[in-house]
């Protein structure tokens, strides 16, 4: 276990008290947490970079990470409120479509590399602001000047960019 991994399994662990911070409306604290995360997972990279730490467990469990994170937020913020349903469900059902075509393409014995995508790391970028201004919005007052739907709607085109090129890119592999 490197220290990377031990970062990462230390991020996986914050999840569960995020979400119980956004479910007592604790927004402060939930903030907090959802900053602590971040700022470990650019830190658990640098030191995988840095000093030659990169692993086969840390490839797997730093996304995993981050998608538990992410995916917990948006439900748990849609649950009590605080963005849009529909916004949550486009999140939630990229990922699982994204899952859902690794284990069928694993299945049929055509395992499929993910790599990341340009458009992913934008979608990603635009889901970590928007729930960072959610919670900064509920903890602090913070606003978008009214441009809050807009955002929402640049994440989930963003998200359902993001799906599109992940299904082709399986398709043609799946296909190929």
């Amino acid at each position: 276990m490197t220290i990377p991994n031990l970062i990462t399994v230390a991020r996986l662990a914050i999840v569960p008290f995020v979400i119980v911070m956004i479910m007592q409306e604790r927004w402060a604290a939930a903030f907090v947490l959802f900053a602590v995360a971040g700022i470990s997972d650019g830190i658990d990279g640098f030191i995988a970079r840095r000093f030659h730490m990169r692993s086969e467990l840390g490839a797997y469990l730093d996304p995993l990470a981050d998608k538990a994170l992410l995916v917990s937020i948006y439900v748990a913020l849609a649950a009590v409120g605080s963005i849009p349903g529909w916004l949550a469900v486009v999140v939630v059902a990229r990922d699982a479509m994204i899952v859902a075509a690794v284990l069928l393409s694993w299945a049929m014995a055509r395992p499929v590399e993910i790599r990341p995508l340009f458009v992913s790391k934008l979608n990603t970028a635009a889901q970590i602001g928007f729930a960072a201004f959610a919670l900064a919005a509920n903890a602090y007052g913070a606003e978008l000047a009214g441009l809050e739907g807009v955002a929402a709607i640049v994440v989930a085109a963003l998200t359902v960019a993001s799906a599109g090129a992940y299904l082709g890119d399986w398709l043609r592999h799946m296909t190929g």
